[in-house]
């Protein structure tokens, strides 16, 4: 396993997700988040859910009922979190742009994460871009993960080359 990082130097109004949980904290968040897909902005929402996890930048779970209709498309296939539960997968879907499988949410989350019901995540990296409170998000390293890097986080964050055994 290899060892942990050195975590980066934190700035005043910085976190740094070497101080988050394991297991991760839900965190409810009122900063504006938008979402645009094959020229369309497909979701703004002030009202949205951080959850927090050790190495990782934070994933933002959006309200199902914020994002534009026909712009999430039930598809195949799903995943199981040992924290939050088994994740059904969507399609996004902006103008004439289709971005298969990306995004989830939890039909049923565990208790802790009841929370996020009626939310969704998705791969900021498959989308045009994401803004958070006017900052163009970054996708967090690596196919698998879904966070979302800005100049208010910093790392070194799970994804990249060598973070396998973080």
């Amino acid at each position: 396993m290899a060892s942990r990082p050195v975590p980066d130097a934190i700035a005043p109004g910085q976190e740094s997700v070497w101080d988050y949980p394991r297991p991760p904290a839900l965190v409810a968040s009122e900063e504006l988040v938008t979402v645009v897909l094959g020229g369309v902005e497909i979701c703004e929402t002030s009202t949205s859910w951080r959850v927090l996890e050790t190495s990782h930048p934070p994933t933002y779970y959006l309200p199902r009922s914020a994002f534009r209709e026909g712009a999430l498309v039930p598809a195949h296939g799903g995943s199981f979190c040992e924290w939050k539960g088994q994740a059904s997968y969507l399609d996004v879907v902006g103008g004439t742009t289709v971005r298969p499988q990306a995004a989830w949410y939890y039909p049923q989350p565990s208790p802790r994460f009841a929370a996020l019901r009626g939310h969704v995540a998705l791969y900021p990296g498959m989308m045009d871009f994401c803004l958070v409170d006017g900052e163009r998000v970054e996708p967090q390293p690596g196919g698998f993960y879904g966070g979302w890097i800005t100049a208010g986080v910093v790392g070194p964050f799970k994804g990249g080359p060598g973070s396998n055994g973080w």
